[in-house]
């Protein structure tokens, strides 16, 4: 169960950081105002309260491991909303991240 529940909490980090800064983009690079700007921040600063909730207490391994599910969410996110189109090379990457993750974070350890 806490593995279950330490990837629930990736895919809750996931949505609001990039969900946040594409807030943010769509704010500014695309001129939708503050009010987008402003929502991409409040997401942001969730996702750091989001990370706390990590079972492992181990903050750099926390953050490293986010890191392979971040480059596979952004993918993700891109292709939902924004009509991107990964090639291989994007999704043989992001898998080559996830399961670094799954390394980093659900290796036995003694």
């Amino acid at each position: 169960m806490t593995v279950l529940r330490s990837i629930a909490l990736f895919v809750l980090a996931a949505c609001a950081e990039i969900g946040g800064a594409w807030l943010v983009w769509q704010g500014v690079r695309e001129h939708r105002g503050l009010v987008w700007v402003g929502a991409g921040v409040v997401a942001l600063g969730l996702y750091g309260f989001v990370a706390t909730l990590q079972p492992d207490a181990h903050f750099g391994r926390i953050l490293a491991a986010y890191g392979g599910v971040f480059v596979a969410g952004s993918l993700a996110w891109g292709m939902v909303a924004d009509g991107f189109r990964p090639d291989r090379w994007d999704v043989i990457g992001a898998l080559v991240c996830l399961v670094g993750v799954a390394v980093i974070m659900y290796a036995p350890r003694g």
